[in-house]
């Protein structure tokens, strides 16, 4: 046998290394069968023909659960970047010289996706009708996560975030205001100086929204007793807190200029020293063949950035 006729022979399938991957991230054989379209017993003999291939365990079954080895995690792992890679290379050839066709999965922070994301959606489907984008919203430690995985094309983030190992490419920035009911806002003396403000009486988000590092950094909330131990969820929770009176708090200016004040008693004013802002940025993979299409993106995204800002 020659070593070529050996190898190919020994060379695991692309679709046994997609089986593996999602019986991984389902962790159930019957949830992975129905994500790759097969049924459960063919799914699972195509792991074991892997097995065989490889000459190794990937996986340890019993008859009501299984667990991966370590060898098996590391196929996993190695397996994502693989099959990432090859769907970068069908999309660059199917797409050569037509950057702005096919798909992006793009991924968005919650304290950006609502309001931002529609004017993006329209304005493609407007420019580049040829492009579908399909849209996540998340946590950025997540975001970051399923990028990395492949699971994710693209992301819209606030920078800065820890984006090792990845390209980015920033589009804008988002200035913070300080929002107040307008009963109190006689209270707060301008140029306003934080060590007025009461005991507790500033509000945030939950630690996981990157939004709450910008604020307290960006806005030099260096003072932690003037923090409220409340933790929102949302910005429209912030809002709400807010409109009772019950304090204040830092909202993004696109989130403003997409009307998250409207029907409240809220009035927007300048924190304390030069404007603070979050940048907004593009984020992908190093490895990926589509940077033609993901800085296209970015510089439109850029246009609409600069729209809500005339």
């Amino acid at each position: 046998m020659s070593l070529v006729i050996y190898f190919m022979k020994h060379l695991p399938s692309l679709k046994n290394l997609f089986y593996l991957v999602n019986l991984h991230q389902e962790q159930n054989f019957n949830r992975a069968a129905k994500i790759c379209h097969v049924s459960q017993s063919t799914l699972s003999s195509g792991i074991q023909n892997l097995e065989e291939q490889l000459g190794h365990q990937l996986i340890e079954r019993d008859h009501k659960s299984f667990i991966f080895t370590a060898i098996g995690e590391e196929v996993v792992m190695r397996s994502r970047k693989l099959l990432t890679d090859v769907d970068d290379l069908v999309e660059l050839v199917k797409h050569q010289g037509e950057p702005m066709t096919g798909e992006i999965r793009l991924g968005c922070i919650p304290t950006i996706a609502p309001f931002l994301l529609s004017n993006v959606v329209q304005h493609c489907k407007q420019v580049y009708p040829e492009l579908t984008l399909f849209l996540k919203e998340d946590t950025t430690e997540r975001l970051i996560d399923a990028l990395g995985k492949g699971e994710l094309d693209l992301l819209l983030l606030a920078l800065p975030v820890d984006t090792s190992g990845f390209h980015r490419m920033k589009v804008g920035i988002d200035p913070f205001k300080m929002v107040v009911h307008k009963d109190l806002s006689d209270e707060i003396h301008e140029p306003i100086d934080y060590q007025d403000l009461p005991d507790e009486s500033i509000f945030l988000l939950q630690a996981e929204h990157c939004i709450t590092g910008h604020a307290i950094t960006a806005c030099q909330l260096g003072e932690s007793v003037k923090i409220n131990p409340f933790a929102a969820t949302s910005l429209h929770t912030l809002v709400q807190m807010v409109n009772c009176k019950l304090g204040t708090t830092f909202l993004p200016q696109m989130a403003i200029d997409a009307g998250i004040l409207n029907n409240t008693d809220l009035i927007t004013m300048a924190p304390p020293g030069e404007t603070p802002y979050r940048d907004i940025g593009l984020v992908w993979r190093q490895t990926s063949s589509r940077i033609l299409t993901f800085r296209t993106m970015g510089l439109e995204i850029q246009k609409l950035l600069e729209q809500d800002d005339e």
